[in-house]
């Protein structure tokens, strides 16, 4: 009997996340999904960094974004809608970043040049996963240890191709693929009412709220993420 073909699949990290922040999903999947990591690190554009991705993606395959994977994913899906099966849109926004999110950025980086990556993503932390989970400290030192690994000037570049991003609410109506979007219910840096947006604008999308997760959801609530990735890998 043949074994039923696996589904290519792109994993694209946040801001200052390296592979570990789908370590459960890499993990989990692995029997329906031929999983790689899509490098988010080498570009100061989100164009540039979704044509890198291009390069070297199979010739279609789903993706899945985390924050800055997502408008990565959105991006893919501009320059290459023909190759792409699936979108799955994880704790992130189809909007531009707004000014008051530009100046955040820039003192940032400040904050990085002076204290280093883990003082920034220490200051990030309440944003970045839920309120009840700040005193986890396995799950925030693992957090941490990503920026670290990150280092400063990929996170500059990251920065740079943030804030110059475009704004994806138009491409909402084009998309006609299976796509999932999936928010946690306490995610305050791209909150559940984002998320609600793009469910609205991208027809026959499924809307998933996990439950008692921040931002960086697929390590917070991997079991509830991992169900909805299954589901939609199938659909």
């Amino acid at each position: 009997m043949t074994a039923p073909s696996k589904t290519p699949l792109v994993l694209v990290p946040g801001l200052l996340c390296t592979a570990d922040l789908f370590t459960a999903q890499r993990t989990t999947l692995a029997d329906v999904a031929d999983i790689t990591i899509g490098r988010h690190t080498g570009h100061p554009t989100v164009a540039a960094i979704a044509q890198e991705i291009l390069a070297s993606a199979p010739p279609k395959f789903a993706v899945a974004g985390l924050s800055m994977g997502g408008y990565v994913a959105f991006e893919l899906v501009r320059q290459a809608p023909e190759r792409v099966l699936k979108l799955a849109l994880l704790d992130t926004a189809a909007r531009p970043d707004a000014p008051e999110r530009k100046e955040a950025r820039l003192k940032l980086l400040e904050l990085a040049r002076e204290h280093g990556m883990a003082a920034v993503q220490k200051a990030l932390m309440p944003n970045l996963i839920h309120a009840a989970r700040q005193n986890d400290a396995p799950l925030v030192d693992r957090v941490v240890q990503m920026a670290v690994d990150t280092g400063f000037d990929a996170f500059k570049r990251q920065q740079e191709a943030l804030m110059s991003r475009p704004d994806c609410r138009p491409l909402l109506a084009s998309i006609r693929i299976p796509a999932l979007v999936l928010v946690g219910d306490g995610d305050t840096l791209t909150p559940p009412e984002l998320s609600h947006e793009m469910h609205a604008g991208i027809a026959g999308s499924r809307l998933v709220v996990v439950p008692g997760s921040g931002h960086l959801s697929t390590m917070e609530k991997p079991d509830e993420v991992n169900a909805a990735l299954r589901d939609w890998l199938a659909a």
